[in-house]
């Protein structure tokens, strides 16, 4: 096989899980739409009074959805007449435009910028969002595309989550630093990134808590974190990555909200989209923080994880209808 018919297979694969993944709200959102249309020939209010109400049920969030509208109003009065057939292709363009780019967009592999020092992504998220699971899935891939990866087991505070990650990391090929559970999760982060430069890692993964019993709490431990490994790899972290449960639609938002107020957050992995008709969190999210959208998550198996498109999500969304 030649490698345009591996990368082409690749793709072929890609978009197959992507459509399958996003089944449960494609369904939704369309059957919502016939019905919102149903019997018109024109976009009108009555048309737009429910397409506002599809968008919100579809967990799109009520700001993004009026902007959505308000969208389509100023075209349909530049147009002075847009009839329902049209309203797919313009939906389309509005969902895709709204969405934050993240800058590997067009790339279809796990990479992460060259340089003389580890790329380091602390990753954060509340328990039970598939945090630690996303990392496993990212090393994976980082180790596949030939990346020396380092994983630091931060969060002390659940034995769980640092067995779950040192299995994670035997499965890709990744070493895991660990401490005793209740140590501080800043000494992990410092040791990992001592040991990862010691031996020319590639990419740094640290797993911290997904704790939101106190924000002012979470945000020190997460600055403390921060300021110890900038004394080790300057400018690291180089990117915060919030991982979010697409299935948990409104809530996702607040976590979103809390961890923004909490750190820097510079990328989104939103995962579990395969078992939720809520597709349109992806949608609010990103539009509502501008963040950018940069892993998504569709399933349980390692090739479930994958780069997020803005035009295949749209794409696999709206489909030929």
């Amino acid at each position: 096989m030649g490698l345009f018919s591996f990368f082409s297979k690749n793709k072929e694969q890609d978009k197959a899980v992507l459509d399958e993944g996003l089944q449960k709200t494609k369904a939704s959102v369309f059957s919502k739409l016939s019905r919102a249309i149903a019997g018109k020939s024109k976009v009108d209010d009555d048309v737009l009074d429910n397409l506002e109400e599809m968008l919100i049920a579809s967990d799109v969030g009520v700001n993004t959805t009026l902007r959505i509208i308000e969208r389509i109003q100023q075209r349909v009065q530049r147009d002075k007449y847009l009839d329902t057939a049209e309203l797919n292709t313009v939906l389309r363009d509005e969902i895709a435009n709204l969405l934050i780019s993240p800058d590997n967009e067009d790339s279809d592999n796990f990479d992460c910028p060259e340089s003389d020092s580890p790329y380091v992504i602390m990753v954060v998220g509340v328990n039970g969002v598939g945090k630690t699971t996303t990392i496993g899935k990212l090393a994976n891939k980082f180790t596949q595309a030939g990346k020396k990866v380092y994983l630091g087991a931060a969060d002390t505070f659940r034995a769980a989550a640092v067995e779950q990650l040192v299995i994670w990391g035997d499965r890709a090929g990744a070493t895991v630093i660990k401490q005793a559970m209740g140590s501080d999760p800043a000494a992990v982060a410092f040791d990992t990134l001592k040991s990862a430069v010691a031996n020319k890692a590639d990419v740094v993964l640290i797993d911290t808590a997904g704790r939101l019993h106190n924000k002012t709490n979470l945000m020190n431990e997460l600055t403390k974190i921060k300021e110890v490994m900038k004394k080790v790899v300057p400018g690291a972290p180089h990117e915060d990555l919030l991982v979010l449960d697409g299935s948990t639609g409104q809530n996702a938002f607040e976590q979103a909200r809390q961890f923004t107020l909490a750190t820097e957050v510079t990328s989104l992995a939103i995962t579990k989209l395969d078992g939720t008709a809520k597709g349109g969190v992806v949608l609010g999210i990103s539009d509502q923080f501008q963040i950018p959208v940069k892993y998504i998550g569709l399933g349980e198996g390692v090739d479930h994880l994958q780069l997020f498109n803005r035009r295949r999500y749209v794409d696999s969304l709206f489909g030929n209808q």
